[in-house]
């Protein structure tokens, strides 16, 4: 992977930012971008490995034996990672969530969360459940707060067909139990829905984890990255999602927890628990997006479609100070003004040759 393209130099970072003439009051704290957001969630990628080859993010076809992982040296060691997420949450951060690739395959990431856990924030992880058997215990006594798991269906054809690794269902449900058993919970269990692929395990899904406990969420099949053949007939919109759903089992629209939540609340009329669905194609909530991004090798980014970041690594390198760190965060964040998925359309096709950011490298 070619990442110099991919990367805005400092200088740009730097230059002065023009406010918005009409950008609405920030939602709330002094960081707020061009568009009245303000920065609340820091999502931290720490490896762009993963054991799986979901389709929808590491097809087989680009991510092969021999596609070039980033080298070791050149990932974020857990020291520079904790210390740019102290100045996020002197910024104004709220929640830190740990992303991939798959966060589980990066050596002793336990004690990466033993040192984030000591700042005052959510602490969540994303994983594909694999590792979670071994590991959920080791998460928990480290200060972890909980766990997202991904799981594209409960046949175990279709679920295999999803990871392309002949992975198989059981035990990635051994992992969600296993870290239910350790306390990781309230369990979120995310499933990528592509049409045609995996659209038939929607209700499979919804008769398992009624009553479980975890919260099950829909997300619509994206346009993150340029290798995973994205097509808008392939997307099932989240309305049809509910739908199927409530057809068999009555569900209730409920309130989001807090500004900026990106998954659609639903409950089962019945009381058997709550279902998601992210609608990022359908139905954008880029006006109340409040996420960031930290590439595994120290790149930030304000969007998940975005197509360059801003280099801190080679900052965290030459010894610059906190104080300079923070600034150069301010201005990149008040420079902001994101809005891919509201005016997705021909509109943000890109140049031949260009490239969206993969997802296995900034996390979803």
């Amino acid at each position: 992977m070619d990442t110099k393209a991919r990367i805005i130099p400092i200088a740009n970072a730097l230059k002065p930012v023009t406010p918005l003439d009409d950008a609405p009051a920030p939602q709330g704290g002094s960081l707020a971008d061009r568009r009245g957001r303000r920065v609340r969630d820091l999502r931290i990628s720490v490896t762009d490995r993963c054991n799986f080859r979901c389709v929808y993010c590491m097809p087989k076809a680009v991510f092969d034996h021999d596609y070039a992982f980033l080298p070791r040296t050149d990932l974020l060691s857990f020291e520079e990672i904790v210390r740019v997420a102290r100045i996020f949450v002197d910024q104004g951060v709220e929640k830190i969530r740990i992303t991939g690739g798959e966060p589980l395959l990066r050596k002793h990431i336990e004690n990466l969360i033993e040192q984030l856990a000591k700042l005052p924030v959510e602490l969540t992880l994303t994983t594909n459940g694999s590792l979670l058997v071994k590991k959920a215990r080791a998460l928990k006594d480290a200060g972890l707060h909980r766990v997202t798991v991904s799981l594209d269906g409960l046949d175990d054809a279709v679920f295999k067909r999803m990871n392309d690794v002949d992975y198989p269902v059981s035990d990635v449900l051994d992992g969600i139990e296993a870290a239910a058993a350790a306390g990781l919970a309230p369990i979120k269990v995310n499933c990528v829905v592509k049409r045609g692929s995996n659209d038939d395990q929607i209700l499979p899904m919804a008769r398992h984890f009624r009553h479980s406990g975890h919260i099950l969420r829909f997300i619509e099949f994206m346009d993150v990255g340029s290798s995973n053949g994205w097509r808008m007939d392939e997307v099932l919109p989240s309305a049809e999602v509910v739908a199927r759903i409530g057809a068999e089992f009555p569900l209730q629209a409920i309130d989001a927890n807090y500004p900026g939540e990106v998954a659609g609340r639903w409950r089962y009329a019945d009381g058997g628990g709550e279902i998601g669905v992210i609608s990022s194609v359908t139905q954008a909530f880029c006006a109340s997006c409040t996420r960031i991004r930290l590439s595994t090798e120290g790149q930030l980014y304000t969007c998940l479609f975005a197509q360059g970041g801003h280099d801190l690594r080679s900052l965290l390198r030459q010894g610059t100070t906190d104080q300079a760190l923070e600034s150069l965060i301010a201005r990149v964040w008040r420079g902001r003004d994101d809005r891919y998925s509201e005016i997705r359309s021909a509109a943000t096709e890109l140049p031949t040759g260009a490239a969206k950011i993969e997802m296995s490298y900034i996390g979803g």
